[in-house]
């Protein structure tokens, strides 16, 4: 059956009053339309909004859709290529050079052997915040240590830099910041990632930046490899536990299912994923002529792929609007799709299943310590969808 043709003339700036982990209204519509809007983007520059399941994931992996930087045709002049070793924004072989290496490092066996730490790092924020308690900031004093330390760990970030390197994460991640601010941040953990190559060439530790180094990867490569993997790490895993953390605090009957039956976390993580899709968008390059939908993306027009829409696609999920820890796993696209799936997805997984089950578990009482309509949330702007700060407070 043919779907009619919708036209999305704006991205959204923000979600409905209320409805914090829905996509945002306009991309619904687009969706209840059809799963291909014709879009202009705020360059001026026609292209297409895909919204549906099967074409997002159809394009994800095509190869006749790009994935280079310097081929997005979004604005009125050429962008550079990526830089050196930041492997999302290329194409093959480029991207297999840069990424082969890395695969074996992040298997679903090494990260489960990771498990126990996950779990005494969880035990040590959870420790934290009872002495500090009986209220926290769930961001602060449990959403971003956990990913931050192992992360760090994994590449042999010194203990002492965590703290500067956090904040400089969240200054070119988070959305709200000037220009100046984003690029005086993205210019400083430049800036550090290079000295921390050096120092790994120099003296090698047990991590995986001193593991790359014995390879051919140049210096420019593995920092750019490094920021990739700091920034992917830190924001999407942060953002999951916070807002999932949130979405299950304002769902209590499906909070008290994971509750009563721990067997359920994996299917929770799983739903977690689709549901929220902090991930939200990505964006390709067609390289040639290709009909998607039964429409013709002409060669060199960039299409905006709408991952949350994705998720919530009715003709892909039942109920698509409600979190049902007890769905079974379907191939949600929260990690992406194709050559570009997320490298680090067994690792975030790990991390998910500790802490969540952790966090209920020592504070049964647990809420939010706020109106839910007054969680601070991030703007639509920022790479990665999730909360500024989560307010809770548990006891009698």
């Amino acid at each position: 059956m043919s779907e009619s043709l919708h036209t999305v003339t704006t991205l959204p700036t923000e979600r409905r009053p209320g409805c914090p982990f829905d996509p945002p209204a306009e991309l619904t519509e687009a969706r209840r339309h059809g799963s291909i809007s014709r879009y202009t983007h705020p360059g001026g520059k026609p292209g297409w909004m895909i919204t549906g399941y099967d074409l997002v994931r159809s394009v994800l992996a095509d190869q006749r859709f790009s994935s280079r930087k310097d081929l997005l045709n979004v604005v009125d002049f050429e962008l550079p290529p990526a830089p050196p070793g930041e492997f999302l924004l290329m194409d093959e072989p480029e991207h297999s050079r840069y990424r082969k290496p890395l695969v074996g490092k992040f298997t679903v066996r090494r990260m489960r052997l990771l498990t126990e730490r996950v779990e005494q790092i969880t035990t040590e924020c959870l420790d934290a915040m009872e002495k500090a308690g009986p209220s926290a900031d769930l961001v602060t004093a449990f959403a971003k240590p956990i990913p931050t330390i192992i992360i760090c760990e994994l590449l042999g970030v010194p203990y002492e830099d965590r703290g500067s390197f956090q904040e400089q994460i969240d200054a070119f991640m988070g959305g709200e910041t000037s220009d100046e601010e984003l690029i005086a941040a993205y210019t400083a953990t430049q800036d550090y990632l290079a000295e921390l190559v050096a120092a790994k060439r120099a003296n090698p530790t047990d991590d995986v930046l001193s593991e790359l180094t014995d390879s051919d990867l140049t210096d420019e490569e593995l920092k750019g490899i490094s920021l990739i993997l700091l920034a992917a790490g830190l924001d999407t895993t942060a953002n999951m536990l916070a807002l999932g953390t949130f979405a299950l605090l304002e769902n209590p009957e499906q909070l008290a299912a994971l509750r009563a039956d721990p067997g359920l976390t994996d299917q929770a993580v799983e739903e977690l994923m689709r549901y929220l899709t902090v991930a939200k968008s990505f964006m390709r390059t067609a390289l040639e002529d290709v009909e998607v939908g039964g429409q013709t993306i002409e060669a060199g027009t960039t299409v905006v792929l709408s991952y949350n829409t994705a998720n919530r696609d009715p003709e892909r999920y039942a109920d698509p609007h409600v979190l049902d820890i007890q769905r079974k796993y379907s191939g949600h696209l929260g990690f992406g799709h194709g050559i570009h799936q997320c490298l680090g997805q067994q690792l975030a997984r790990v991390e998910m299943r500790v802490a969540f089950p952790a966090l209920f578990d020592r504070f049964p009482t647990l809420r939010l310590a706020v109106p839910a309509d007054e969680v601070a949330l991030r703007p639509e702007s920022a790479d990665i969808y999730g909360v500024k700060s989560l307010p809770v407070t548990w006891g009698v």
